[in-house]
């Protein structure tokens, strides 16, 4: 893989809850090349957007890192001062909000609010972030922008105003995208227009992507690779062929189950899998594997220890966080 332009290393997260203390992201490592799309994926409760936020330092008040660190450009962004990290945020690192509806200003104009984005980072005058407006959100397929930037959130469509945050987040020319759950709570037409309208953004401003999301069947054509997070923690990332190909975790393989076959799949009826149980508690934990509850595949070593993130035979960039794969067996062998 070419040299990172994002690098994410043994990242933990803290956050205090009236349930007890939380890791939403424990020991998470992650890498993203240049132009480069990796699709997180996993149930809602899995970790995915704090993890995100993490990656822009934007935790809640009571939150704390407590291991590892976040390279930007080689750079750590958790040693950062507040002035250089406001320059990183918005301009060289945008983010898409997962609810378009709350991240909008209800009182304020579509307009004013693409602008605002426009003169934190861009010396403009106030004209030209209005002109420079107007030509965003052309640039994503909103009609007739020139009226449009008069307008308020409530007089947008759902589609329009997820359109709104993607002009905001690509208003600065960014080199790396976070969309969080872009398509949620829009229905599956819309879904695919969002979806390859940020596949056109990418190609033509070769843009690196952060794309999180539950559902394993967006990133067929719109990852190079994808990470699976389970309570926290990567459980396995590939190449997006590799693991469509050949999941190895059962966590994996039990949401892939779960989905339908697209119709160039093999023929014949298939009855989907539902994948059991739910995600446990981030404060109640299992001591050994978090999915073991739910596992069909389960034996001895998975409720004494959480197995490491190893490499898979056969691949050189495909690993998987699971006592079935031959690596960590071999690993808990030579240490005993």
């Amino acid at each position: 893989m070419a040299t990172p332009i994002l690098q994410i290393e043994r990242l933990t997260t803290c956050l205090p809850t009236d349930t007890g203390l939380i890791r939403p992201v424990n020991d998470v490592s992650l890498a993203i090349s240049e132009g480069q799309t990796l699709a997180l994926v996993g149930e809602s409760g899995s970790g995915k957007s704090l993890l995100a936020f993490s990656v822009i330092r934007l935790l809640p008040a009571s939150g704390w890192f407590e291991n590892g660190r976040i390279l930007w450009k080689g750079k750590n962004i958790l040693e950062m001062d507040r002035e250089p990290l406001r320059k990183i945020r918005g301009k060289e690192i945008g983010f898409i909000f997962q609810e378009a509806g709350a991240a909008l200003n209800p009182v304020r104009t579509i307009g004013a609010q693409v602008s605002e984005t426009l003169r934190t980072h861009l010396t403009m005058s106030r004209a030209e972030a209005r002109d420079r407006s107007i030509e965003l959100l052309r640039e994503v397929k909103i009609p007739e922008p020139e009226r449009r930037v008069k307008d308020y959130p409530h007089q947008l469509s759902g589609g329009m105003k997820q359109r709104v945050l993607i002009a905001m987040a690509i208003s600065c020319d960014p080199e790396l995208v976070i969309a969080d759950e872009p398509t949620t709570a829009l229905d599956a037409t819309l879904q695919t227009r969002i979806l390859d309208l940020l596949q056109k953004l990418k190609e033509e401003r070769k843009l690196a992507m952060l794309l999180i999301t539950h559902d394993l069947a967006l990133v067929r054509k719109n990852a190079e690779r994808v990470a699976v997070m389970y309570a926290g923690r990567i459980v396995e990332e590939a190449t997006t062929s590799r693991i469509l190909e050949a999941p190895q975790h059962p966590y994996t393989k039990g949401l892939f189950e779960s989905l339908p076959r697209s119709r160039g799949a093999a023929s014949g009826k298939r009855r989907l899998a539902a994948l059991t149980g739910t995600v446990p508690h981030l404060a109640s934990l299992p001591r050994g594997c978090a999915f073991e509850s739910r596992c069909p595949v389960k034996f001895e070593p998975c409720h004494g220890e959480v197995p490491s993130l190893a490499g898979v035979e056969g691949s050189s960039d495909h690993r998987s966080a699971c006592y079935r794969n031959q690596a960590v067996l071999d690993a808990i062998e030579a240490g005993s």
